[in-house]
């Protein structure tokens, strides 16, 4: 197994380098060092090599064919995503080397975009509101891509550099100030790793190595990644190692594994597993997978993931809040409260069983699997974001019967996600925004106005995703809501709750679920503990019903909607 990226530049001594990359067509690479050539060693297997002398900040790039192209696990760029890399010393980055890290149970997320999280859009001014997400009872952040891709603004998944940081965001250094203070007070930082392709624009590996994919197989971004190929899988687990080992990160969000392969995924996925294991960092390393299938067997065996994303939760509130019935919302429409009834039973909603106004079977049994194996979330950027305009849950729903929604998601068992501005009820949207020129803009534009057909005859209503002002739009704070005190103040009692009476039972080992649905939209929980009980009653037509006389209350909501929730807890029998 691999312990030591082989990609990229990387310091072997005082000024000295080993800059490597794998070519496997290219009989002759040549390294621009600081604008001097020189010829890289080629071996059999397709490694081109070179060992140099250098300081730190040194510009370099690879040449073949007479056209110049930088290091496919760049660091840092001199500019663009065409531009020189830049040497960087992960030696040289600050960190804290006493972080104890936070076991998986303690966390309760914030999924935050860097570009649109504060008016300035950097690490630097994100790390300036870390110390008030901790305070309010946060203890992760989950950023959206980092990588570099075209362009300034973007959501992240167009990457086409994952070791450079987005220069828009920052520098290295920048990153690496940005994790020390999230771990000074209290936070784990998660980063959202895209694996499965790369951006439109700027695709170095497809011109300086077109042996990374397989042209057999295609993908809606094109040829697919060849993950049977051992020198890709590398590629990939060097990013996982600079992000754990170099910046001290708590772990990955693995975007849309379904889309790594059918039969490549879990042999990648189990793959880099084993190898975050053995790079024994002294503290918890925590892989969340997204994969749409809601396949269990890689967050349930001895080298697994820690959970996956459960999309079904989502999808169960979001249509029983909406009515929503399009797209994949159809076969959830049918009942959403009977799903959610399930989602609390069993984490997924769709395990195998046929499920109606789908033709679609997909999903593994998954009511063996503790809660934790979770991230339940009512709001993600994706929800939000795929929307034609970008609304959040709230301004679809109103504030009151959301409010007992978010205490539910921050009170259930399993491990909960808000969407940056939720926790304060924020009303701005999250639109879909990029920035790219010519006609890939113009493709971007049309693709976007062709998702959604009922506004055809209103395309301006779609923002323009290359619009500076669609960017603009979609930074949650920037227009405080009238009611944002009241929301921050549920947040925080809800995570303070959590943390003293949820974490301390999930610590203990959870031992089963018991789930009914007393009527049409009530329903009443049970998950045991090894170190008692947990109980949630709730509804949606009025008061919720009384628990159980064993467990003390410890949360209460109930509104004019008809919405109401308690909470409680108790000691083992």
């Amino acid at each position: 197994m691999q312990t030591r990226p082989r990609w990229g530049a990387h310091p072997t001594g005082e000024g000295e380098w080993r800059i490597a990359t794998w070519a496997p067509s290219a009989e002759r690479l040549e390294l621009i060092l600081d604008g001097s050539a020189r010829d890289m060693e080629r071996d059999a297997g397709g490694w081109h090599t070179a060992t140099v002398s250098a300081p730190a900040g040194t510009t370099y790039a690879f040449r073949r064919g007479g056209k110049t192209h930088p290091d496919p696990a760049s660091r840092q760029q001199e500019g663009d995503v065409f531009s020189a890399s830049i040497l960087v010393d992960p030696a040289d980055l600050p960190m804290r080397r006493d972080w104890p890290g936070r076991a998986w149970e303690t966390a309760a997320i914030l999924e935050l975009h860097v570009g649109t999280f504060t008016r300035e859009g950097t690490l630097d001014a994100a790390r300036e509101r870390l110390h008030a997400l901790a305070d309010m009872g946060i203890t992760a952040v989950e950023l959206m891509p980092l990588g570099q891709f075209a362009g300034d603004r973007g959501w992240g998944y167009d990457v086409v550099l994952p070791d450079a940081i987005h220069p828009a965001y920052g520098t290295p250094e920048a990153m690496a100030r940005f994790i020390q203070t999230a771990h000074d007070v209290g936070l784990m930082v998660l980063i959202d790793a895209v694996y499965n392709h790369f951006g439109p624009e700027g695709a170095v590996l497809s011109e300086l190595c077109p042996d990374f994919f397989d042209t057999e197989r295609q993908t809606p971004w094109g040829a697919a990644i060849d993950f049977d190929r051992d020198e890709v899988v590398d590629y990939f687990l060097d990013n996982a190692t600079m992000w754990l080992r170099d910046y001290g990160i708590d772990g990955l969000r693995l975007d849309a594994v379904h889309q790594i392969g059918a039969h490549e995924d879990s042999t990648f996925l189990h793959r880099l597993a084993e190898h975050v294991a053995a790079l024994d960092l002294g503290r918890p390393v925590h892989l969340v997978a997204e994969d749409e299938r809601n396949l269990t067997g890689y967050i349930s065996g001895d080298t697994a993931l820690r959970a996956q994303w459960n999309d079904d939760y989502h999808h169960a509130v979001h249509c029983l809040l909406t009515g929503e019935s399009h797209s994949y919302y159809a076969p959830f429409s049918v009942d959403p409260f009977g799903d959610l009834v399930t989602a609390l039973r069993d984490g997924q909603v769709d395990q195998g069983q046929e499920r109606p106004r789908t033709d679609e079977i997909r999903g593994e049994p998954s009511g063996h699997l503790s809660p934790v194996r979770f991230v339940n979330a009512n709001q993600t950027h994706d929800q939000v974001g795929n929307r034609a305009l970008g609304e959040r849950l709230i301004a679809l729903a109103g504030p009151e019967r959301m409010r007992a929604m978010h205490a539910l998601l921050l009170l259930s068992p399993f491990v909960p996600m808000l969407f940056m501005g939720e926790e304060v009820g924020a009303r701005a949207p999250f639109q879909f925004f990029t920035d790219f020129d010519g006609d890939l803009a113009d493709a971007v534009r049309g693709g976007r106005r062709s998702e959604f057909p009922e506004f055809a005859s209103q395309e301006t209503e779609i923002p323009d995703p290359n619009a500076r002002a669609t960017f603009r739009a979609s930074r949650p704070y920037a227009n405080r809501a009238e009611d944002a005190a009241s929301w921050e103040e549920l947040t925080r009692h809800c995570l303070s709750l959590r943390r003293d009476h949820v974490v301390p039972r999930l610590r203990s080992g959870w031992t089963g679920t018991e789930v009914e649905r007393l009527s049409g939209r009530s329903l009443w929980a049970e998950w045991r503990f090894e170190d008692g009980t947990m109980e949630i009653a709730f509804t949606m037509e009025g008061p919720p019903p009384s628990l159980s006389r064993a467990t003390r209350e410890i949360f209460y909501h109930s509104d004019e909607t008809g919405v109401g929730l308690r909470v409680g807890t108790g000691d083992p029998a």
